[in-house]
């Protein structure tokens, strides 16, 4: 079933937003800031809308701040969900960029980090980005994920993750809503050896950490608080 909570609250794209630039990294546009030297890097992984949205830019920013190299990589290559476009409705969209798929392309992006010196890296993925992670959720390719309102996920996904997880869902979420986070976490319960941790923010919608309204105090506390829960995590997680 198509949520429609991650096709709505569309952002206004800007692909000159953020303290940071866009190269070319293992053969994908991402958006990077932070320093070039920094030896733990992390992968934020977009919604439908992408890596130009202004509001995940700030994110990274924002992540880069605490001191690791980070990456927003284009895995929509260009073509971000767009509502207006009535000749490409939600689920022809999807079609052509089913989520998980780009997972073989953040490979390479690993690789070239590994390279340069990266000793650690994290990854997060936002509603349609969390399949990417739960994909490559292994020791051998990162070391800490994270996972905000989640979309498409199963609980076969969670059972394959074996690096440690942070999962933060929404009260109001038809995607993955208590129910199912319930399920998660007693799957990732039964795997003491990785560790997990599993929240379910109250008065809160699904998208609320990336599509929130920044001049709205308490979405911009909630948005906050998500953001440092995924700081804290990867801040424990990622070593030198």
């Amino acid at each position: 079933m198509v949520g429609s909570g991650c096709f709505s609250n569309a952002p206004i794209l800007n692909a000159s937003s953020g303290v940071g630039h866009v190269v070319n990294v293992g053969g994908v546009n991402s958006y990077v800031t932070g320093s070039p030297l920094a030896v733990l890097a992390i992968l934020l992984v977009s919604d439908v809308y992408g890596f130009k949205a202004p509001l995940l830019r700030k994110i990274a920013d924002k992540v880069a701040a605490h001191g690791y190299y980070v990456l927003v990589p284009d895995f929509l290559h260009d073509d971000p969900y767009d509502p207006k476009n009535l000749s490409r409705p939600t689920r022809v969209w999807l079609k052509d960029h089913e989520p998980g798929k780009p997972s073989e392309e953040a490979k390479p992006i690993i690789e070239a980090l590994r390279r340069k010196g990266v000793s650690a890296v994290g990854i997060a993925g936002f509603c349609w980005g969390a399949k990417i992670v739960t994909n490559l959720a292994r020791p051998e390719l990162i070391q800490a994920s994270v996972l905000l309102h989640p979309s498409y996920i199963t609980v076969d996904d969670i059972r394959g993750v074996n690096v440690p997880i942070a999962i933060l869902g929404a009260e109001h979420d038809s995607l993955s809503p208590p129910k199912l986070l319930k399920q998660f976490e007693e799957v990732l319960k039964a795997k003491p050896q990785i560790d997990s941790y599993v929240k379910v923010f109250p008065n809160v919608s699904h998208g609320w950490t990336l599509r929130y309204d920044p001049t709205d105090p308490k979405a911009a506390m909630a948005a906050g608080k998500a953001h440092t829960i995924m700081i804290n995590w990867f801040d424990k997680h990622l070593k030198k």
